[in-house]
């Protein structure tokens, strides 16, 4: 779909909601069958926008989401081949067209700044607009912990659907009802032992109608529920994978970059002369003008050579003079002390009210008051695989090569870079080494291709070092917040107020990427601080938003990592006032919300009591749709806090595949743990201090602790999986450091005075 398109929908939906009541009474666009066609070989027959089959009955399932290591191409083919009733291994991946379809349209709904608990018309409304919306946009993106959550309908009608067409085919041939058939391991057969498989009849059931079609129950499911092993893994551990840097296409030219040091700044002169007579260089391109503003990817020039170490070693040598613009003396102390003034003197954005909070210290029955201000950096992504995208621009065509996390974004970008149309743009997605929402960007592909125009139809990759990746990252925003409770005699929440102030990521993000003018409450500053469930009479929770000089974008858990730590340090804080444990606290603030509590128990049983030397600390969180509860076993050693255990309790719903769920909680203990234990950007006259693992350090394998998932038995749709388990982690850790040592530590990173 056109930008422009984008634009106008997105307007309309924003400024002049009257307008689409009559749009959203229409019936929703439908997500099975598409207007593109599907890229199959070996005969294989199309019966949908999902599913193509091959007469020697292998599977063809489109897989319309990024895989960067969450394991949504072992899940989703799962949802398919469930109610297609086809052996796991007997499917085979493709590449889902640029077609609406294929569009998120959960991510888009879960975007609405509603409160879990909240019910009513208008909570429904918005819902439904804006699924709808999402549809009509078709924007496909992996993002959000929402690639199982919004294609679990989606993939499983366009496998019940293609079943039903079979069983006609079948039905038709053999002269029965279709209602006496039955299907199983990838074939369609009758009581009268008539069998066929489904790549002798694909052919015929293509040109059908199907009959009744129907989704089976939980009840009946047979592959979802198992840990079914991941596709993924056999090409992973025999190097056939394909990632970004994997891509090879002929004559290939390979380039590094050189970017303005200073965020916001930009190319004042630069000599090339020298620079063009080393080894293997062919030539200096300047990229700035592709950019668009705050992104990560700053003014610069890239430099062409036959191999990378001669484009990287010339890429050091080349000598340029920058311009620092405004920012040359921004800091990241200065941006605390601004975010200090904007609490004290600005109202902000009241994302959640219930009673009557104008001052807790006066809430009915309060008898005691507490306050405490937290604080949390700005964060780099630092995947493994740095940031890479090989370009092609020849006769008026665009090719990439990328792993990205929006391929509708990737060639909106590129095309608008070459100057030609959409459809002139083909695009083949690596895995991702990596991606925590730094591949949901553009920056690096409008760069790459600004760098490919220059180059007379070659193709040329562009990599990124590890320091032009920490140095130019869009970072996780910075937060500071300041929290007020009153308890009353019997040690209850009598009031709760809290104000925050950060940078709104979707001001930016949507900007830059969309070309939309960044306005309005963005729910990702306040989520996980106003839609908490504890059960509390008076509430009040509000926000500021910063104007961020500092690029800023979409993170692993996003606004939940920070404001996690957050409240529920607060919590524990409270809990400490009346003399109470963490859970037992918490427990008495979960009387109506079964799930939660739960969860909560599920955890704190499983953890028993800490050994000699060692403290728990607890946490609960809701994020993404997940309930995740999480005991952290600390110890402390010459002030070095070591985790030795992580006990994880999740209630995600329906459990899919229960191994890729174990293995999404101990990825997100490791990385929240990274971030909790020492991550943390600094900035000083404008420029990123940390420059590469040595000071943006993350955890090694000695320092990961044992993790343990419990897995609640749910028969609810499934929510998201991919983030929830990383938000709990720095606050469970930090209570038990409280416990070990009564050091209160309201900061990010944890660190012992």
């Amino acid at each position: 779909m056109k930008l422009s398109r984008r634009r106008f929908l997105l307007s309309a939906t924003a400024v002049a909601g009257a307008m689409v009541v009559g749009w959203g009474a229409l019936p929703p666009r439908q997500r099975v069958r598409g207007k593109l066609p599907l890229p199959v070989s070996g005969g294989a027959v199309p019966l949908n926008g999902w599913v193509a089959i091959a007469p020697d009955n292998t599977v063809s399932v489109v897989m319309a989401r990024s895989e960067m290591g969450q394991g949504v191409h072992t899940a989703l083919p799962m949802l398919l081949a469930e109610e297609l009733d086809v052996p796991l291994a007997q499917v085979k991946l493709v590449q889902a067209p640029n077609d609406k379809i294929y569009g998120n349209v959960s991510i888009l709904v879960d975007s609405l700044p509603f409160h879990p608990d909240e019910e009513g018309r208008g909570k429904r409304l918005a819902g439904w607009l804006v699924s709808k919306l999402g549809r009509e946009l078709g924007i496909n993106m992996t993002g959000g912990s929402s690639s199982v959550k919004d294609l679990w309908l989606p993939m499983r009608e366009a496998g019940a659907t293609a079943r039903a067409l079979l069983i006609e085919a079948a039905a038709r041939e053999w002269k029965v009802k279709p209602a006496e058939c039955f299907t199983e391991a990838g074939f369609v057969a009758h009581p009268n032992g008539k069998r066929a498989a489904y790549g002798a009849l694909v052919a015929a059931a293509a040109g059908m109608t199907p009959g009744t079609v129907r989704l089976k129950s939980v009840g009946q499911f047979r592959l979802i529920g198992t840990a079914a092993p991941r596709l993924d893994t056999p090409s992973k551990v025999n190097g056939s994978a394909r990632f970004g840097l994997d891509a090879r296409p002929e004559g290939m030219l390979y380039a590094a970059v050189k970017m303005s040091p200073v965020i916001g700044g930009a190319v004042a002169s630069v000599d090339t002369a020298a620079v063009l007579k080393m080894p293997g260089v062919a030539r200096v391109v300047d990229f700035s003008s592709a950019l668009a503003e705050k992104t990560g990817a700053s003014a610069g020039l890239a430099v062409v050579a036959a191999h990378y170490w001669q484009a990287k070693q010339a890429a050091a040598a080349l000598p340029v003079t920058w311009n620092e613009g405004a920012h040359g003396k921004l800091s990241s102390e200065g941006v605390f002390k601004q975010f200090a003034q904007q609490l004290d003197d600005e109202d902000g954005h009241a994302y959640y009210t219930l009673g009557e909070v104008d001052d807790v210290a006066q809430a009915a029955g309060a008898v005691k008051t507490l306050k405490a201000e937290y604080r949390a950096p700005f964060l780099a992504h630092a995947a493994l695989e740095p940031l890479n995208c090989t370009a092609q621009v020849k006769d008026g065509k665009v090719r990439l090569w990328v792993s990205t996390q929006a391929p509708g974004l990737a060639i909106d970008a590129a095309a608008k870079v070459a100057g030609v149309s959409a459809a002139d743009v083909t695009l083949e997605v690596g895995m991702l080494g990596g991606g925590f929402g730094r591949r949901l960007e553009t920056d690096f592909i409008a760069q790459a291709v600004a760098v490919a125009k220059e180059c007379n139809g070659v193709p040329v990759q562009m990599i990124w070092s590890r320091e032009d990746d920490t140095t130019h990252d869009v970072y996780r925003p910075a937060a500071l917040a300041r929290f007020a409770a009153s308890l009353d005699a019997a040690g209850n929440i009598a009031a709760w107020d809290s104000k925050s102030v950060s940078g709104a990521i979707g001001h930016q993000f949507f900007k830059r990427n969309l070309g939309l003018p960044g306005a309005g409450p963005d729910k990702t500053t306040a989520e996980g601080a106003f839609d908490m469930q504890y059960e509390i009479p008076n509430q009040r929770v509000r926000h500021v938003t910063a104007d961020s000089a500092v690029p800023i974008g979409y993170f692993r858990s996003v606004g939940h990592s920070h404001n996690a730590f957050f409240k529920e340090s607060f919590i524990d804080e409270l809990a400490h006032a009346v003399g109470q444990s963490g859970a037992s606290f918490r427990r008495g603030l979960l009387h109506r919300h079964p799930r939660h509590l739960a969860v909560l128990n599920a955890a704190v049983d499983k953890a028993g009591q800490p050994p000699p030397g060692r403290a728990h600390g607890v946490a609960l969180h809701q994020s993404f749709g997940t309930i995740v509860a999480q005991v952290a076993e600390v110890s402390v050693q010459d002030k070095q806090i070591i985790v030795h255990r992580v006990v994880c309790a999740v209630d995600c719903g329906i459990a899919v595949n229960p191994g890729i769920i174990s293995q999404q909680v101990e990825s997100a203990v490791v990385f929240g743990l990274s971030a909790a234990l020492s991550g943390e950007i600094t900035i000083k006259d404008g420029k990123v201090e940390q420059s590469n693992f040595h000071q943006y350090e993350v955890l090694r394998m000695p320092q990961a602790p044992k993790v343990e998932t419990i897995i609640m038995l749910s028969a609810e749709p499934p929510e998201g999986m991919g983030e929830p388990a990383v938000p709990p982690v720095a606050p469970a850790v930090a209570n038990a450091v409280f416990t070990l040592t009564g050091q209160r530590l309201r900061s990010l990173p944890l660190r012992l005075a």
